[in-house]
């Protein structure tokens, strides 16, 4: 079937990559100048090679490992991808400060992007309190966590996760659909006495990441 060896082809060559969500079955449709159930038919068939797979938000995507996340201990992304045979990296989006007469906190906004073998894999935004971040450059958070870089000694997180549908900055930096099943985890980090140091927001799409209790 021409249509199951064009899309095995490229993502054979790495045209397109593990995680990447496919057009949909119309638009591969249009493409191909032919029926909605041929284009079924050939993404079946690379389903069955273990090559795409699909998910109720989504439709279909290539496949890729699901990150394991633990919350029974406390991992970075980096850790937890590296763990797991893929490569980790950072990029910083916005680095700022945010002003406390407008915005109500005196803090270091930091947003990025963590990829996994060069694929967005979540959606990051940290906050820390100015007096700790006046110390720190935009070159240090896109090379090292805040964990490594601050002198604030970790005792406990608390972590909420929770399902929430993408939104457009969503779907422009994770390459997923406005609308689509994400994962929403919220950490506050904490120092021996119980005080807060570190907010942090992380976004997943739901077809690759997973956590474990």
């Amino acid at each position: 079937m021409a249509i199951a060896d064009d899309l095995r082809r490229q993502i054979t060559s790495g045209d397109l990559v593990a995680g990447a969500v496919l057009p949909s079955e119309a638009d591969l449709a249009g493409s191909y100048g032919v029926s909605r159930v041929t284009v079924r038919k050939a993404l079946e068939r690379l389903r069955k090679e273990g090559l795409v797979g699909s998910r109720q938000g989504f439709g279909w995507f290539v496949a890729a490992p699901v990150v394991r996340r633990s919350l029974g201990t406390l991992s970075t992304i980096e850790a937890d991808l590296a763990a797991q045979g893929r490569e980790p990296m950072r990029k910083v989006l916005s680095f700022r400060f945010r002003d406390p007469e407008v915005e109500g906190d005196d803090e270091l906004e930091v947003v990025r992007v963590n990829l996994a073998d060069g694929q967005p894999f979540a959606l990051v935004t940290v906050w820390c309190p100015a007096e700790l971040g006046r110390s720190l450059s935009r070159d240090d958070v896109e090379r090292s966590t805040f964990y490594d870089l601050l002198p604030t000694e970790l005792a406990s997180v608390d972590q909420t996760i929770r399902a929430a549908l993408a939104d457009q900055r969503d779907a422009e930096v994770l390459g997923i659909p406005v609308g689509s099943p994400i994962l929403v985890a919220l950490r506050v980090s904490r120092d021996a006495a119980g005080q807060a140091f570190l907010r942090a927001e992380h976004r997943f799409p739901a077809h690759l990441a997973e956590f474990v209790l």
